[in-house]
Protein backbone atom coordinates (compact mmCIF):
# COMPACT_ATOMS: atom_id res chain seq x y z
CA UNK A 1 0.00 0.00 0.00
CA UNK A 2 1.66 3.15 -1.14
CA UNK A 3 0.37 6.44 0.45
CA UNK A 4 0.84 9.89 -0.31
CA UNK A 5 0.37 13.63 1.24
CA UNK A 6 1.50 16.83 0.69
CA UNK A 7 2.40 19.24 3.46
CA UNK A 8 1.67 22.57 3.04
CA UNK A 9 1.60 25.66 4.95
CA UNK A 10 -2.13 24.71 7.41
CA UNK A 11 -3.01 28.60 7.33
CA UNK A 12 -3.09 28.96 3.60
CA UNK A 13 -3.58 25.51 2.73
CA UNK A 14 -6.45 25.26 -0.21
CA UNK A 15 -8.04 23.18 -2.51
CA UNK A 16 -7.18 25.01 -5.57
CA UNK A 17 -2.80 25.06 -4.37
CA UNK A 18 -2.97 21.75 -3.69
CA UNK A 19 -4.19 21.09 -6.89
CA UNK A 20 -1.64 23.92 -8.50
CA UNK A 21 0.95 21.88 -6.39
CA UNK A 22 0.14 18.05 -8.05
CA UNK A 23 -0.22 20.10 -11.56
CA UNK A 24 3.51 21.17 -11.18
CA UNK A 25 2.75 24.83 -11.03
CA UNK A 26 4.49 25.73 -7.82
CA UNK A 27 6.52 22.48 -7.74
CA UNK A 28 9.79 23.90 -8.54
CA UNK A 29 10.28 25.31 -5.12
CA UNK A 30 9.82 21.96 -3.02
CA UNK A 31 12.13 19.53 -0.85
CA UNK A 32 10.81 16.09 -1.61
CA UNK A 33 11.93 13.69 1.26
CA UNK A 34 10.90 9.78 0.48
CA UNK A 35 9.31 8.77 3.69
CA UNK A 36 9.83 4.43 3.74
CA UNK A 37 7.36 3.36 6.97
CA UNK A 38 5.80 0.36 7.36
CA UNK A 39 2.00 1.15 9.01
CA UNK A 40 1.34 -2.71 8.30
CA UNK A 41 2.63 -5.88 9.38
CA UNK A 42 4.02 -6.99 12.51
CA UNK A 43 5.69 -4.22 13.08
CA UNK A 44 3.28 -1.82 12.50
CA UNK A 45 2.51 -0.41 16.45
CA UNK A 46 6.12 0.98 16.54
CA UNK A 47 6.31 2.03 12.95
CA UNK A 48 3.25 4.10 13.03
CA UNK A 49 4.20 6.53 16.02
CA UNK A 50 7.57 7.30 14.57
CA UNK A 51 6.39 8.01 11.28
CA UNK A 52 3.44 10.06 12.59
CA UNK A 53 6.06 12.24 14.47
CA UNK A 54 8.24 12.64 11.12
CA UNK A 55 5.33 13.82 9.32
CA UNK A 56 3.68 16.02 12.15
CA UNK A 57 7.24 17.75 12.10
CA UNK A 58 7.26 18.62 8.52
CA UNK A 59 3.85 19.62 8.51
CA UNK A 60 4.75 22.01 11.41
CA UNK A 61 8.06 23.37 9.97
CA UNK A 62 5.70 24.28 6.76
CA UNK A 63 2.77 25.89 8.84
CA UNK A 64 4.96 27.85 11.32
CA UNK A 65 7.91 28.59 8.99
CA UNK A 66 6.32 28.01 5.68
CA UNK A 67 9.48 25.45 4.81
CA UNK A 68 12.45 25.77 5.25
CA UNK A 69 13.91 29.31 4.19
CA UNK A 70 10.48 29.80 1.83
CA UNK A 71 11.53 26.03 0.19
CA UNK A 72 8.49 23.98 0.84
CA UNK A 73 8.66 20.56 2.17
CA UNK A 74 6.71 17.80 0.74
CA UNK A 75 6.84 14.21 1.14
CA UNK A 76 5.16 10.76 -0.15
CA UNK A 77 4.76 7.27 1.92
CA UNK A 78 5.42 4.41 1.10
CA UNK A 79 5.23 0.96 2.93
CA UNK A 80 7.65 -1.32 3.38
CA UNK A 81 5.93 -3.57 6.18
CA UNK A 82 9.87 -4.02 7.32
CA UNK A 83 10.63 -6.24 4.62
CA UNK A 84 13.40 -5.59 2.71
CA UNK A 85 13.10 -6.15 -1.08
CA UNK A 86 9.69 -3.61 -0.60
CA UNK A 87 12.31 -1.08 1.12
CA UNK A 88 14.07 -1.46 -2.19
CA UNK A 89 10.92 -1.17 -4.36
CA UNK A 90 10.29 2.28 -2.26
CA UNK A 91 13.09 3.99 -2.67
CA UNK A 92 13.49 2.71 -6.56
CA UNK A 93 10.29 4.48 -6.59
CA UNK A 94 10.21 8.09 -4.88
CA UNK A 95 13.90 8.44 -5.43
CA UNK A 96 13.46 11.04 -8.94
CA UNK A 97 10.49 12.62 -7.22
CA UNK A 98 10.78 16.33 -6.79
CA UNK A 99 12.36 18.64 -8.69
CA UNK A 100 15.66 17.31 -7.55
CA UNK A 101 15.23 14.23 -6.59
CA UNK A 102 15.25 13.14 -3.10
CA UNK A 103 17.23 15.28 -0.53
CA UNK A 104 17.91 12.18 1.30
CA UNK A 105 16.28 8.49 2.50
CA UNK A 106 15.57 7.52 6.41
CA UNK A 107 15.56 3.37 5.59
CA UNK A 108 13.46 2.84 9.50
CA UNK A 109 15.28 -0.42 9.03
CA UNK A 110 18.56 -2.22 9.65
CA UNK A 111 18.03 -4.56 6.70
CA UNK A 112 17.07 -2.67 4.39
CA UNK A 113 20.05 -0.28 5.64
CA UNK A 114 22.08 -3.11 4.43
CA UNK A 115 20.13 -2.95 0.98
CA UNK A 116 20.61 0.57 -0.14
CA UNK A 117 23.89 1.35 0.88
CA UNK A 118 25.50 0.90 -2.60
CA UNK A 119 22.30 2.42 -4.72
CA UNK A 120 22.19 5.43 -2.62
CA UNK A 121 25.67 5.86 -2.73
CA UNK A 122 25.61 5.21 -6.74
CA UNK A 123 22.42 7.66 -6.62
CA UNK A 124 24.54 10.65 -4.09
CA UNK A 125 21.54 10.51 -1.97
CA UNK A 126 21.91 10.51 1.94
CA UNK A 127 20.65 7.02 4.13
CA UNK A 128 20.18 8.45 7.52
CA UNK A 129 20.30 5.52 9.95
CA UNK A 130 19.58 7.22 12.96
CA UNK A 131 20.43 5.22 15.85
CA UNK A 132 20.44 1.80 13.49
CA UNK A 133 21.82 0.44 10.68
CA UNK A 134 25.62 -0.16 10.47
CA UNK A 135 27.69 1.12 12.90
CA UNK A 136 30.96 0.71 10.97
CA UNK A 137 29.58 3.64 8.65
CA UNK A 138 30.29 5.98 11.29
CA UNK A 139 33.79 6.49 9.45
CA UNK A 140 32.84 8.61 6.68
CA UNK A 141 35.81 8.32 4.58
CA UNK A 142 34.30 4.88 3.60
CA UNK A 143 30.89 5.65 3.75
CA UNK A 144 30.49 9.03 2.67
CA UNK A 145 26.37 8.81 1.90
CA UNK A 146 25.45 6.93 5.31
CA UNK A 147 24.78 9.06 8.68
CA UNK A 148 24.50 7.26 11.62
CA UNK A 149 23.70 9.95 14.15
CA UNK A 150 23.18 10.53 17.20
CA UNK A 151 24.71 6.85 18.29
CA UNK A 152 25.78 3.49 16.86
CA UNK A 153 24.40 -0.19 18.32
CA UNK A 154 28.01 -0.20 19.34
CA UNK A 155 27.72 2.73 21.19
CA UNK A 156 24.94 1.36 23.36
CA UNK A 157 26.70 -1.52 23.65
CA UNK A 158 29.65 0.14 25.08
CA UNK A 159 26.95 2.39 27.63
CA UNK A 160 25.11 -0.23 28.35
CA UNK A 161 28.10 -2.21 30.20
CA UNK A 162 29.27 1.17 31.70
CA UNK A 163 26.18 1.56 33.17
CA UNK A 164 26.14 -1.93 34.63
CA UNK A 165 29.39 -1.32 35.94
CA UNK A 166 28.14 1.37 37.73
CA UNK A 167 25.62 -0.21 39.28
CA UNK A 168 27.92 -3.41 40.33
CA UNK A 169 29.90 -0.58 42.31
CA UNK A 170 32.82 -0.61 39.64
CA UNK A 171 33.77 -1.78 35.99
CA UNK A 172 36.28 -4.56 37.40
CA UNK A 173 33.29 -6.11 39.38
CA UNK A 174 31.87 -7.28 36.38
CA UNK A 175 34.65 -9.88 35.90
CA UNK A 176 32.85 -13.40 37.06
CA UNK A 177 29.13 -11.88 36.20
CA UNK A 178 27.30 -13.30 33.60
CA UNK A 179 25.10 -10.84 30.95
CA UNK A 180 23.27 -12.03 28.58
CA UNK A 181 22.27 -10.47 25.27
CA UNK A 182 18.11 -11.60 23.85
CA UNK A 183 18.13 -10.46 20.29
CA UNK A 184 16.09 -10.82 16.91
CA UNK A 185 17.73 -12.76 14.74
CA UNK A 186 18.65 -10.71 12.07
CA UNK A 187 21.35 -8.15 10.66
CA UNK A 188 19.49 -5.71 13.39
CA UNK A 189 19.80 -7.88 16.60
CA UNK A 190 22.96 -9.10 15.64
CA UNK A 191 24.85 -5.94 15.26
CA UNK A 192 25.73 -5.08 19.61
CA UNK A 193 27.55 -8.65 19.50
CA UNK A 194 30.77 -7.89 18.32
CA UNK A 195 31.20 -5.08 20.76
CA UNK A 196 29.92 -6.94 23.92
CA UNK A 197 32.14 -10.15 22.91
CA UNK A 198 35.13 -7.41 22.94
CA UNK A 199 34.07 -5.97 26.06
CA UNK A 200 33.91 -9.38 27.71
CA UNK A 201 37.16 -9.92 26.75
CA UNK A 202 38.18 -6.89 28.73
CA UNK A 203 36.36 -6.62 31.36
CA UNK A 204 36.17 -10.62 31.80
CA UNK A 205 32.23 -11.30 32.11
CA UNK A 206 30.70 -14.17 30.38
CA UNK A 207 28.16 -13.43 27.66
CA UNK A 208 25.16 -15.10 26.54
CA UNK A 209 23.53 -15.25 23.28
CA UNK A 210 19.73 -15.76 22.92
CA UNK A 211 18.74 -15.44 19.53
CA UNK A 212 14.92 -14.86 19.07
CA UNK A 213 13.26 -15.79 15.80
CA UNK A 214 11.41 -12.90 13.85
CA UNK A 215 8.66 -11.51 15.02
CA UNK A 216 9.58 -13.26 18.48
CA UNK A 217 5.83 -14.34 19.87
CA UNK A 218 7.26 -17.42 21.10
CA UNK A 219 10.36 -17.24 23.33
CA UNK A 220 9.52 -19.54 26.23
CA UNK A 221 12.29 -21.96 25.55
CA UNK A 222 14.31 -18.41 25.73
CA UNK A 223 13.35 -17.84 28.93
CA UNK A 224 13.69 -20.79 30.59
CA UNK A 225 17.50 -21.42 29.47
CA UNK A 226 17.63 -18.08 30.95
CA UNK A 227 15.92 -18.82 34.33
CA UNK A 228 18.26 -22.43 34.18
CA UNK A 229 21.64 -20.19 33.44
CA UNK A 230 20.72 -17.13 35.67
CA UNK A 231 22.70 -14.05 34.13
CA UNK A 232 23.03 -11.27 36.05
CA UNK A 233 21.79 -8.66 33.53
CA UNK A 234 19.96 -9.48 30.75
CA UNK A 235 20.08 -7.12 27.63
CA UNK A 236 17.46 -6.85 24.72
CA UNK A 237 18.08 -6.10 21.05
CA UNK A 238 14.66 -6.42 19.86
CA UNK A 239 11.48 -5.10 17.88
CA UNK A 240 7.88 -5.03 17.47
CA UNK A 241 6.06 -7.79 19.09
CA UNK A 242 8.91 -9.70 20.46
CA UNK A 243 9.74 -6.45 23.14
CA UNK A 244 6.86 -7.41 25.02
CA UNK A 245 6.61 -10.55 24.61
CA UNK A 246 10.02 -10.93 26.00
CA UNK A 247 8.81 -8.85 29.54
CA UNK A 248 6.02 -10.86 30.23
CA UNK A 249 8.39 -14.23 29.93
CA UNK A 250 11.03 -12.48 31.59
CA UNK A 251 7.87 -11.61 34.78
CA UNK A 252 7.04 -15.20 34.39
CA UNK A 253 10.18 -16.71 34.91
CA UNK A 254 10.84 -14.02 37.73
CA UNK A 255 13.34 -12.26 36.52
CA UNK A 256 14.49 -9.07 38.17
CA UNK A 257 13.22 -6.16 35.61
CA UNK A 258 15.61 -3.80 36.73
CA UNK A 259 18.13 -5.71 35.76
CA UNK A 260 16.54 -6.51 32.21
CA UNK A 261 18.01 -3.83 29.98
CA UNK A 262 16.34 -3.08 26.23
CA UNK A 263 18.28 -1.18 23.19
CA UNK A 264 15.98 1.74 22.46
CA UNK A 265 14.38 0.31 20.00
CA UNK A 266 12.63 -2.13 23.27
CA UNK A 267 12.35 1.24 25.03
CA UNK A 268 8.86 2.55 24.13
CA UNK A 269 5.09 3.13 25.46
CA UNK A 270 4.07 0.27 22.52
CA UNK A 271 6.93 -2.22 24.35
CA UNK A 272 5.61 -2.32 28.12
CA UNK A 273 1.97 -1.47 28.15
CA UNK A 274 1.09 -4.50 26.92
CA UNK A 275 2.75 -5.77 29.60
CA UNK A 276 0.97 -4.52 32.24
CA UNK A 277 2.11 -4.26 35.85
CA UNK A 278 5.27 -6.63 34.75
CA UNK A 279 6.66 -4.44 32.74
CA UNK A 280 7.34 -1.80 36.00
CA UNK A 281 10.72 -1.48 36.11
CA UNK A 282 12.38 -2.44 33.08
CA UNK A 283 14.89 -0.20 31.70
CA UNK A 284 15.93 0.68 28.30
CA UNK A 285 18.63 2.62 26.42
CA UNK A 286 17.70 5.96 24.99
CA UNK A 287 19.30 9.28 23.02
CA UNK A 288 16.19 11.59 23.40
CA UNK A 289 13.44 12.54 26.29
CA UNK A 290 10.22 11.65 26.90
CA UNK A 291 7.10 13.52 27.14
CA UNK A 292 5.54 16.36 25.62
CA UNK A 293 7.43 19.08 27.88
CA UNK A 294 9.42 20.96 24.88
CA UNK A 295 8.30 23.77 23.12
CA UNK A 296 8.16 21.96 19.32
CA UNK A 297 5.96 19.52 20.34
CA UNK A 298 3.65 21.53 21.59
CA UNK A 299 3.99 23.64 18.11
CA UNK A 300 2.95 20.41 16.35
CA UNK A 301 0.03 19.97 19.18
CA UNK A 302 -0.91 23.55 18.18
CA UNK A 303 -0.50 23.98 14.71
CA UNK A 304 -0.41 20.30 13.31
CA UNK A 305 -3.52 18.90 15.23
CA UNK A 306 -5.29 22.39 16.33
CA UNK A 307 -5.46 22.71 13.05
CA UNK A 308 -7.59 19.79 12.25
CA UNK A 309 -4.31 17.99 10.90
CA UNK A 310 -2.12 15.32 12.17
CA UNK A 311 -1.78 11.41 11.09
CA UNK A 312 -2.71 10.23 14.20
CA UNK A 313 -3.95 10.72 17.55
CA UNK A 314 -2.75 13.78 19.23
CA UNK A 315 -2.60 11.40 22.66
CA UNK A 316 0.34 9.58 21.30
CA UNK A 317 2.29 13.02 21.00
CA UNK A 318 5.11 12.66 23.48
CA UNK A 319 5.38 8.87 23.73
CA UNK A 320 9.15 7.78 22.63
CA UNK A 321 8.68 6.76 19.34
CA UNK A 322 7.04 9.86 18.25
CA UNK A 323 9.19 11.88 19.84
CA UNK A 324 12.14 9.85 18.21
CA UNK A 325 10.55 10.50 14.70
CA UNK A 326 10.39 14.46 15.20
CA UNK A 327 14.06 14.14 16.27
CA UNK A 328 14.88 12.31 12.99
CA UNK A 329 12.87 14.55 10.87
CA UNK A 330 14.77 17.80 12.84
CA UNK A 331 18.04 16.24 11.96
CA UNK A 332 16.86 15.92 8.25
CA UNK A 333 15.36 19.39 8.35
CA UNK A 334 18.60 21.34 9.99
CA UNK A 335 20.79 19.05 7.40
CA UNK A 336 18.91 20.97 4.35
CA UNK A 337 19.26 23.91 6.41
CA UNK A 338 22.78 24.05 6.77
CA UNK A 339 23.63 23.18 2.92
CA UNK A 340 21.12 26.17 1.96
CA UNK A 341 23.74 28.13 3.55
CA UNK A 342 26.49 26.79 1.27
CA UNK A 343 24.27 25.66 -2.46
CA UNK A 344 21.30 28.24 -1.70
CA UNK A 345 17.87 28.91 -0.43
CA UNK A 346 16.24 26.10 -3.40
CA UNK A 347 15.37 22.99 -3.42
CA UNK A 348 19.02 20.65 -3.27
CA UNK A 349 20.15 17.57 -4.82
CA UNK A 350 21.02 14.94 -2.89
CA UNK A 351 24.66 15.13 -3.24
CA UNK A 352 24.20 18.56 -1.80
CA UNK A 353 22.62 17.57 1.15
CA UNK A 354 25.03 14.89 1.84
CA UNK A 355 27.56 18.07 2.19
CA UNK A 356 25.29 19.50 4.83
CA UNK A 357 25.19 16.63 7.07
CA UNK A 358 28.63 16.37 6.74
CA UNK A 359 28.60 19.83 8.04
CA UNK A 360 26.03 19.53 10.48
CA UNK A 361 26.27 21.12 13.67
CA UNK A 362 23.16 21.57 16.49
CA UNK A 363 24.41 23.45 19.53
CA UNK A 364 22.73 23.96 22.45
CA UNK A 365 21.79 27.67 21.20
CA UNK A 366 20.22 26.14 17.91
CA UNK A 367 18.80 23.06 19.96
CA UNK A 368 16.92 26.14 21.91
CA UNK A 369 16.04 27.82 18.79
CA UNK A 370 14.28 24.55 17.89
CA UNK A 371 12.20 24.58 21.07
CA UNK A 372 14.07 20.92 21.76
CA UNK A 373 15.65 21.97 24.67
CA UNK A 374 16.15 18.65 27.23
CA UNK A 375 14.47 17.09 24.12
CA UNK A 376 17.77 15.99 22.32
CA UNK A 377 21.94 16.88 22.77
CA UNK A 378 24.04 18.65 20.84
CA UNK A 379 25.27 16.87 17.68
CA UNK A 380 28.63 17.71 15.35
CA UNK A 381 29.38 15.67 12.11
CA UNK A 382 32.15 15.73 9.95
CA UNK A 383 33.62 14.67 7.24
CA UNK A 384 35.82 11.22 9.20
CA UNK A 385 32.48 11.65 11.70
CA UNK A 386 29.05 10.78 10.61
CA UNK A 387 27.45 9.31 14.14
CA UNK A 388 28.53 12.17 16.72
CA UNK A 389 29.87 11.84 20.33
CA UNK A 390 26.88 8.62 20.63
CA UNK A 391 26.15 9.81 24.00
CA UNK A 392 23.38 7.25 25.65
CA UNK A 393 21.17 7.46 28.55
CA UNK A 394 19.57 5.30 30.45
CA UNK A 395 15.43 5.38 30.94
CA UNK A 396 13.18 3.31 33.37
CA UNK A 397 9.59 2.69 33.36
CA UNK A 398 7.23 3.57 36.52
CA UNK A 399 4.49 1.57 35.12
CA UNK A 400 2.94 5.19 33.80
CA UNK A 401 5.74 7.13 32.62
CA UNK A 402 9.61 6.66 31.38
CA UNK A 403 11.85 8.23 34.07
CA UNK A 404 15.84 8.88 33.75
CA UNK A 405 17.85 6.90 36.04
CA UNK A 406 21.54 7.67 34.37
CA UNK A 407 23.10 11.04 33.11
CA UNK A 408 24.49 10.82 29.90
CA UNK A 409 26.93 7.86 29.33
CA UNK A 410 29.41 8.99 26.82
CA UNK A 411 31.21 5.20 25.01
CA UNK A 412 34.53 4.30 24.98
CA UNK A 413 35.11 6.82 21.85
CA UNK A 414 38.72 5.84 20.99
CA UNK A 415 37.65 2.23 21.27
CA UNK A 416 35.21 2.78 19.21
CA UNK A 417 37.14 4.51 16.28
CA UNK A 418 38.90 1.98 16.46
CA UNK A 419 36.26 -0.70 15.35
CA UNK A 420 34.76 1.63 12.93
CA UNK A 421 37.50 2.16 11.02
CA UNK A 422 39.04 -1.44 11.10
CA UNK A 423 35.25 -2.93 10.26
CA UNK A 424 34.78 0.05 6.99
CA UNK A 425 38.29 -0.57 5.82
CA UNK A 426 38.24 -4.53 5.19
CA UNK A 427 34.59 -3.45 4.03
CA UNK A 428 36.14 -0.97 1.80
CA UNK A 429 38.52 -4.01 0.91
CA UNK A 430 36.20 -6.18 0.28
CA UNK A 431 34.41 -3.90 -2.49
CA UNK A 432 37.04 -1.98 -4.25
CA UNK A 433 36.53 1.64 -2.58
CA UNK A 434 39.38 3.92 -2.38
CA UNK A 435 38.64 5.48 1.35
CA UNK A 436 37.96 9.44 1.06
CA UNK A 437 40.97 11.56 2.65
CA UNK A 438 38.96 13.47 5.36
CA UNK A 439 40.46 15.90 7.31
CA UNK A 440 41.65 15.36 11.28
CA UNK A 441 39.07 16.84 13.85
CA UNK A 442 40.31 20.29 14.05
CA UNK A 443 42.20 20.77 11.36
Amino acid sequence: MYLSRLSVIAAAATSLAIGLWADGALAQNEQFIPRLVYRTGPYAPNGIPFANGYADYLDMVNARDGGINGVKLTYEECETAYDNSKGVECYERLKGKGPTGAALVDPLSTGITYALIERATADKIPVVSMGYGRADASYGAVFPYVFTLPATYWAQADALIQYVGVQESGIANLKGKKIALVYHDSAYGKEPIATLEKLSAKYGYTFLKYAVSPPGIDQKATWLQIRQQRPNWVFMWGWGVMNSTAIKEAAAVGYPMDHFIGVWWSGSEEDVRPAGDAAKGYKSGTFHGPGTNYPVIQDIVKLVYGKGGGHGDVKAAGDVLYNRGVINAIFDTEAIRTAQEHSGKKPLKGEEVQWGYEHLNITNERIKQLGAEGLMVPVQLSCGNHEGQGDVRIQQWDGAHWQFVSDWIRPNRTMLDEMYKDSALAYAKEKGITPRDCPKAGS
